[in-house]
């Protein structure tokens, strides 16, 4: 019997395997019980997030919507308006937690991509008031998940810090992927979170660790998150298994993130070419957006029966996502398994 091919899996940077040298870490880490504050690698991959992202402290959770949720408790008391784009994973994918943990009012603003005009988050700005909440909070997205892996140029997060600044806001970010901006930005992530009080990072997505997202900030501020933490069952005991995997992934796998982004120009170049698929922006990270003309879900159904998986984003759009377990061969399996769809799909 002829051996099936693998399985060419875009569904997320999510999927992607440990590392050998990662599973070698985890062997060996040293461990302590992190919710007594006595686990040697725990520390070590918090005084690295903090390191890198210019912060004084960090936190290690389980995930990013729970880095995301702490930051909004953390910052805001409960009937306080936070300013999200329209589209923000925080609202979108995280089940209503802004409202259900932090009792926070979400006040939404339209963007272009994801990206948010300065003019319209400071006219959103609400003051205190005996009728009005306060707005405290304004939280970005970078890379913008919804948008295709958007990047926020550095000037409109010169502008936003400067808008918080006049209005006494803070801001935070939601970095899922800002790695993945700064390698597109080629600039130190501490660059992009020089204009932001906090930032939560997952080390699960494109770098690849199996489990794990740090919130950083200020020290005083870290405290504060560690008892939300703790609240929201967050609290691990030998975590120190984990966090070795985040060591690898912040040593060894942030300059690779290049990689995916060039294969997905790659895998969008050659879907353009295909009849009824549209390439509407080229990516700027590792996400492809794909138009389809018929049902996404008719284009996803079939690409799985030809072991390219991906999921269909919109009634007429695909989402395609680049990481470290997609090779350029898989890349040339996904263009020829949608020019295959293609053709069954004309009449």
């Amino acid at each position: 019997m002829s051996q099936q091919p693998p399985i060419v899996d875009l569904r997320s940077d999510t999927v992607t395997r440990p590392t050998p040298e990662m599973y070698e870490a985890m062997r060996t880490a040293p461990l302590g019980d992190d919710v007594l504050g006595d686990d040697p690698t725990v520390h070590e991959l918090e005084a690295l997030a903090a390191s890198l992202t210019g912060k004084q402290a960090a936190v290690f959770v389980p995930s990013g919507t729970m880095g995301n949720q702490i930051a909004l408790a953390s910052h805001c008391v409960r009937g306080d308006a936070a300013i999200f784009e329209e589209e923000a994973h925080i609202l979108y994918y995280e089940c209503g937690s802004p409202a259900l943990i932090a009792g926070v009012l979400a006040w939404t603003v339209p963007s272009v991509r994801g990206l948010l005009d300065p003019g319209e988050v400071e006219r959103r700005i609400l003051k205190h008031t005996l009728h009005t909440p306060g707005t405290r909070l304004l939280c970005l997205e970078n890379t913008h998940n919804r948008a295709g892996g958007t990047v926020i140029p550095m000037d409109y997060l010169r502008e936003y810090r400067s808008i918080a600044d006049r209005h006494n806001l803070k801001i935070h970010l939601d970095g899922a992927r800002v790695f993945n901006a700064a390698v597109a930005l080629g600039a130190p992530v501490s660059e992009i979170t020089r204009s932001v009080d906090s930032v939560s990072f997952c080390l699960s997505k494109a770098l690849s660790s199996p489990v794990g997202s740090l919130l950083c900030g200020d020290s005083d501020f870290i405290e504060v998150a560690r008892q939300w933490r703790k609240r929201l069952g967050g609290g691990m005991r030998q975590a120190g298994i984990l966090a070795a995997c985040g060591l690898v992934s912040l040593r060894t796998m942030i300059d690779r993130l290049a990689e995916d982004h060039r294969r997905a120009n790659d895998l969008a170049g050659g879907l353009a070419t295909i009849s009824g698929l549209g390439i509407p922006n080229a990516p700027e990270t590792n996400i492809v957006m794909v138009q389809t003309d018929a049902r996404a879900d008719v284009w996803m159904r079939a690409l799985r029966e030809r072991g390219v998986w991906c999921y269909d984003f919109d009634p007429h759009r695909l989402r395609m996502v680049l990481h470290k377990d997609v090779d350029d061969a898989g890349i040339a399996r996904a263009v020829e398994a949608c020019a295959d769809v293609g053709r069954s799909l004309i009449p």
